[in-house]
């Protein structure tokens, strides 16, 4: 699934990455505890969260994740943008709750960690 396909999905919108776009994403990650996603390990993903600090982009950076939605209308800072920018991030903001954001993608057929290709 193209970072294009989540923005429209979920009604979202590009604070940063919008010549990421076209990149192709293979799984997903919910969650707000960043020891999950640490836990996660999966490269092109995106990672779904309402956690808005700057711990959230240098998690996704060490995973090699490449975009970020927050949810819940949640508004990084200037400067968690700037950074996201500086490492090829898309960083994308949608109303949408968690649950319905993640049920979404995953009935449009993005999978979660352990069933990517299967």
């Amino acid at each position: 699934m193209k970072i294009s396909e989540i923005k429209d999905l979920l009604g979202a919108s590009v604070l940063c990455g919008d010549d990421h776009l076209s990149k192709d994403i293979l799984s997903a990650c919910g969650s707000d505890m960043m020891s999950d996603v640490l836990a996660y390990v999966k490269n092109q993903a995106v990672l779904l969260t309402g956690l808005v600090n700057p711990q959230v982009i240098r998690t996704a950076v060490m995973m090699d994740m490449i975009c970020i939605v927050f949810v819940r209308s949640k508004q990084p800072s200037e400067e968690m943008v700037e950074f996201a920018n500086e490492h090829g991030l898309a960083i994308l903001t949608t109303p949408m709750r968690m649950y319905e954001a993640c049920g979404k993608l995953y009935s449009a057929g993005l999978k979660g960690n352990g069933e990517v290709n299967g």
